[in-house]
């Protein structure tokens, strides 16, 4: 029976040993694998950031600074249109120091976009992704000159798509990309790329706190690539947008206090003045949706296609109400508002 013990003893210290011999090999193995990975990801980080940054360029105004990307090879940069706008010349720093002279081409603020133009240098094109296949989760990292701090780049992911965000200032962006990638002032206009270093997107606006008035962190949004480019080769093409894909009224409006929109202009013969719309009505809602101020009447705009027929509530200088049927129109060629 001894024999059978010691047997029994020395199989149980065998299993044991193998299991502990087993168990440490496993977690150096993982160990390592871990590490493996984690270098290739840092590597990656790094090609993505040496790839995309020479075609990132810093954009100054009288008014500050922003960025702005190489569109192709012809020296066309797109960029934010509130990063230029209100001036039809510009000094370009790139990534490398050097510093060129820009001109105009064209702005459509509708989509925050704009394009100028350096001539005459060798400036090195961005490669543009189709946005249209992005997932939320997929990694995405923002290149700008943040604060002024030259090809800055920051890390995160998409955190969701087809956002419709207000600029706060009567433009409205729809199908906006979400990122935890830091945006910070400066960064507009740059570039959001992913991990294959192509440019998904244009970092435009970070969100705010509407308590602190501070920018939440961690929450960014991107005009999406497909529209970046889709805006950008007809303003270099024909110097304006001929085709917007944005739904259209055709008026001009001022906000009332948080009562509904004043239309201070319908334009002949737009979709507006062809239902009935007239200066001095003020526009409750569309489609059902109220309308309390101009940034919410473009936000439900937003959310229309050229062509959609919605009903508009109106309350008349009379102070008799009303509601309309506009087919909304698309934006006419060269119009800016």
């Amino acid at each position: 029976m001894k024999p059978f013990r010691l047997a029994i003893t020395i199989l149980l210290g065998a299993l044991l040993v193998a299991a502990t011999v087993g168990f440490t090999s496993g977690n150096r193995s993982s160990s390592i694998s871990a590490s493996t990975a984690a270098s290739s990801l840092q590597n990656t980080f790094v090609d993505v950031f040496h790839r995309v940054s020479p075609s990132v360029v810093q954009i100054q105004t009288p008014a500050g600074l922003g960025s702005g990307i190489v569109f192709d090879a012809k020296g066309d940069i797109v960029t934010n249109d509130h990063v230029v706008t209100g001036y039809t010349t510009f000094s370009v720093t790139t990534s490398t120091g050097r510093k060129l002279s820009a001109k105009l081409v064209g702005e459509f603020p509708q989509d925050d976009l704009a394009v100028i133009n350096v001539s005459g240098e060798n400036l090195e094109p961005a490669t543009f992704a189709d946005s249209s296949k992005l997932k939320v989760g997929d990694i995405a990292m923002a290149i700008g000159n943040p604060l002024g701090l030259a090809s800055s780049v920051t890390e995160g992911i998409v955190s969701a798509l087809d956002r419709t965000e207000s600029e706060g200032n009567g433009t409205t962006l729809p199908n906006a990309i979400q990122t935890s990638a830091a945006i910070n002032p400066g960064n507009s206009g740059g570039a959001l790329v992913d991990i294959d270093a192509r440019v998904i997107g244009i970092p435009t606006l970070g969100a705010t706190d509407p308590e602190l008035g501070s920018t939440a962190a961690g929450i960014g949004f991107a005009i999406p690539s497909n529209i970046v480019t889709s805006i950008a080769s007809q303003i270099v093409k024909y110097g304006h947008v001929v085709n917007s894909h944005r739904a259209y009224l055709g008026i001009q409006v001022g906000d009332t206090g948080g009562s509904g929109v004043y239309v201070a202009a319908v334009s002949a013969g737009g979709p507006a003045a062809k239902a009935g719309l007239a200066v001095g009505d003020v526009i409750t809602a569309v489609a059902g949706q109220a309308t309390p101020t101009t940034d919410t009447l473009g936000t439900v705009l937003a959310g229309f296609a050229p062509g959609k027929t919605v009903s508009v509530a109106v309350t008349k200088q009379s102070g008799a109400k009303a509601t309309l049927s506009i087919t909304l129109g698309e934006y006419p060629s060269g119009t800016t508002g």
